[in-house]
């Protein structure tokens, strides 16, 4: 897998590696590609996220766009996660949309391939040998997509802060605790309650 401005070979037996030698480079051309490929280790945040090898959908565009390849696609897929008020498992589909400009690389005029400098804040993705890697991209527009926060319901009330229990209406009666500080009057409650009682 290549990241920005890495110059590393890609393998075009991975899944989001794509190749493009069919597209050519005259500005314009098209190429178009629907899979289903195997979730990459690590997609997702602490509470929602994609299991390793579960199915991504890939609707993937690409267009010819003289200095690059301009990239734009869909990915849907499954989210596995907890709800974050009551921890209770959770999974519902999801889609995400990318798009990314993946350029040609720098080139002198025998058409070799030359070192860009090191001025650029953000180095672009490079096409290497007709290929590109959707990995990067693909990663982004997962996680971004993801709640940090997912819920199983708006009315979720979460867990009891003292035994850990689910919280239903009335549970929060069950545990009445009195702030040390008062416990003095309770005692003084107590006692007028047993003189009258006798």
């Amino acid at each position: 897998m290549s990241t920005k401005g890495d110059v590393t070979a890609l393998d075009p037996r991975s899944p989001l590696v794509l190749d493009l030698h069919d597209l050519g480079r005259r500005a314009g051309s098209l190429w178009e590609t629907s899979r289903v490929v195997p979730a990459p280790a690590d997609l997702g945040i602490a509470l929602a996220g994609i299991p390793e090898g579960a199915d991504l959908d890939l609707a993937v565009r690409c267009e010819s766009a003289g200095e690059g390849i301009w990239v734009t696609g869909t990915v849907a897929f499954t989210v596995v996660g907890e709800c974050a008020r009551c921890l209770d498992p959770m999974a519902w589909p999801q889609e995400a949309s990318f798009s990314e400009l993946f350029a040609y690389p720098p080139s002198d005029a025998r058409g070799a391939r030359v070192e860009a400098g090191d001025d650029e804040e953000e180095p672009p993705v490079y096409v290497e040998d007709d290929l590109i890697d959707l990995e990067p991209i693909v990663r982004d527009a997962v996680v971004l997509a993801l709640p940090m926060a997912p819920v199983c319901g708006q009315s979720c009330a979460g867990l009891c802060p003292t035994c850990g229990v689910r919280l239903e209406v009335g549970h929060d009666h069950r545990h009445d605790t009195i702030d040390p500080r008062w416990e003095a009057l309770r005692a003084l409650t107590d006692e007028d309650e047993n003189e009258k009682g006798n």
